[in-house]
């Protein structure tokens, strides 16, 4: 089953970071290997925005690494369309002032993707499907 990744999962998953726990990244790792692993287009410009920021450290120049991030091997990068726009529209004016979290939510909604997501905001809002390691892969 494919999973949306917010933009901090993908980070740290991508980048080793140990915030992210070993059952989830061993889960991403195989959904990865069956193409499920999917990416909201905001997520590359929330990248740029945090690398130029130096919020974080990459192994590679930011272009390079990107590239390699972003590639269809490793996620299917998920364009704003018109239907993301429209679960936008949907999406309550209450729920997170964030403009990349409110896309990044509309994209699942619209793509009918469970969000992996450590956002407490996001996970309590239950805007979107919340993503869960399949239990043979605890």
């Amino acid at each position: 089953m494919s999973v949306l990744l917010d933009t901090h999962v993908w980070l740290w998953w991508l980048t080793g970071q140990a915030f992210l726990p070993e059952r989830d990244r061993t889960a991403l790792d195989r959904a990865a290997e069956r193409q499920e692993v999917c990416l909201a287009s905001i997520s590359l410009w929330e990248a740029q925005m945090l690398h130029a920021k130096r919020r974080i450290e990459l192994p590679l120049p930011f272009p390079e690494w990107l590239r390699q991030a972003a590639a269809p091997n490793v996620v299917r990068v998920l364009p704003l369309d018109v239907e993301i726009v429209i679960a936008l529209h949907t999406l309550p004016a209450s729920f997170h002032g964030d403009p990349a979290d409110r896309l990044i939510v509309a994209t699942a909604r619209a793509h009918r993707l469970a969000l992996a997501t450590y956002d407490e905001r996001i996970r309590k809002s239950r805007a979107a499907r919340s993503w869960r390691v399949p239990s043979r892969q605890r």
